[in-house]
């Protein structure tokens, strides 16, 4: 079974930047898609980036877009989310999660949708503040 784990939240000033890492272990990761969903207290998980299984489709939310870049290194079995010039709004829990097993498992699922995950890393706190 496919486990995650994120690394690399932390406390940034505005205009910062923080690299998020997806480990997987349990299964190959370059078998699923992956996708970044952020989460603030009190509102509803939201989808950010995802990146096929292959890598070669990535799709973004439009506040992100053109900002953050997601990424994966399968042979490390490892996806990253890179995060240059972070806002206090990129302030989230950030997780990592890859779909239900089946035949579309590499394709990401669009739009995102938090019920069609299968696997789920623990998050990573990013925190953007002066």
């Amino acid at each position: 079974q496919l486990q995650l784990a994120e690394t690399g939240g932390g406390l940034v000033q505005p205009g910062g930047s923080l690299r998020l890492s997806c480990s997987a272990s349990g299964s190959t990761l370059d078998a699923f898609s992956i996708a970044w969903f952020r989460q603030v207290p009190g509102k509803e998980r939201e989808g950010v980036a995802c990146i096929s299984g292959s890598g070669g489709s990535t799709h973004y939310v439009d506040s992100v877009k053109g900002r953050f870049t997601i990424s994966r290194d399968n042979a490390r079995n490892t996806a990253f989310l890179q995060m240059p010039n972070l806002k206090p709004e990129d302030t989230a829990e950030y997780f990592c999660a890859a779909p239900r097993t089946g035949p579309f498992q590499s394709l990401c699922v669009l739009p995102f949708n938090v019920d069609a995950m299968g696997s789920w890393g623990k998050g990573t706190l990013v925190t953007v503040s002066s």
